[in-house]
């Protein structure tokens, strides 16, 4: 979704000032860990797309020499680190790379990539790969192991992503968004959600409009959804939806500049219904189209309404 200008003298401060603070921003260092199977390859990927200098799988001991001899042109620099690296340890690899972070001036940022035991599990029986840390044992047992040694490094983490559910598009985006280069205004994404299937594990704020009167009960309107004029209709005549936006609106608003005021770069606004179909993604729109006009950079996505308008599986 595109978005419109920014608001007038006090958006062009902003960027103005965004530009000085990528000017200055020191340089970054994410260290990229969590389990085994979660995700750290394709991070790391995607990283590189938005001028990451990614390194995977070195000896700890070697990190910190190469992270100090990077090129003055390598800026951001992400470092992908599990149980399979050697020298692998919680506390001793913290330390280092703090100190490394003191010593160099730059940002050290920790992200954890985390998945559900049974999608791990499926994950290394349909590869058939051995965890690193099962040996001869199942498995489970090592995923088991390896979240206890982790939970340090979890609590530790800047930023937690559960890639359970996220499709390699949305992961992409989340990793995009949260880790752009420092100075870039603040940008929104507005999902809507089943509740059937659970809220979005990505999601900043969630907000729950099943209190408005429910289209699937109508069976002329059961098979459309949101984007439908005669859904539309049918939920803007519901009396409490204007005050709900309009209150929403006026909590949100400030909010998004405070966010961004304190460096945040991505936010992401999850919207519910029972089936995902209907209220939540009108409301989403109507959100987004809210957050587009006031000159925020915004996109909408509906998790569970497939391309076609059909509810996903599951």
């Amino acid at each position: 979704m595109k978005t419109r200008a920014g608001r007038g003298s006090e958006s062009d401060a902003l960027f103005a000032s965004g530009s000085r603070q990528a000017e200055s921003a020191p340089a970054r260092v994410l260290l990229v860990t969590g389990m085994s199977g979660a995700g750290r390859s394709t991070a790391l990927k995607a990283l590189e797309d938005i001028g990451y200098e990614a390194m995977d799988n070195l000896p700890l001991a070697l990190v910190p020499a190469l992270i100090e001899t990077a090129a003055a042109d390598a800026p951001a620099i992400a470092v992908g680190a599990n149980a399979r690296t050697r020298g692998f340890g919680i506390q001793g690899m913290i330390e280092a790379l703090d100190a490394l972070a003191e010593r160099t001036s730059r940002e050290l940022k920790v992200l954890f990539l985390d998945c559900d035991d049974e999608r791990l599990e499926r994950r290394y029986t349909e590869t058939r790969r051995p965890h690193p840390l099962a040996g001869d044992r199942p498995a489970i047992d090592g995923i088991r192991l390896e979240r206890r040694i982790l939970s340090a490094l979890r609590e530790r983490a800047d930023l937690v992503i559960d890639t359970s559910l996220l499709t390699p598009s949305d992961f992409k985006r989340l990793l995009s968004g949260h880790f752009a280069r420092p100075g870039t205004r603040l940008h929104a994404f507005v999902i809507s959600f089943a509740y059937r299937r659970g809220i979005p594990r990505e999601a900043d704020l969630v907000f729950d409009v099943r209190f408005l009167d429910n289209p699937h009960y109508l069976p002329e309107l059961r098979g459309l959804d949101g984007h439908h004029p005669a859904v539309a209709g049918h939920i803007e005549r519901d009396r409490d939806l204007e005050p709900f936006l309009s209150g929403l609106w006026g909590w949100l608003s400030p909010l998004l500049w405070r966010y961004e005021n304190e460096g945040k770069t991505y936010l992401t606004l999850a919207v519910g219904c029972t089936g995902g179909r209907h209220r939540s993604v009108y409301v989403a729109e109507r959100l987004a189209a809210r957050i587009a006009a006031e000159g925020w950079h915004v996109e909408v996505g509906h998790r569970d309404l497939a391309p076609n308008g059909s509810p996903t599986a599951g």
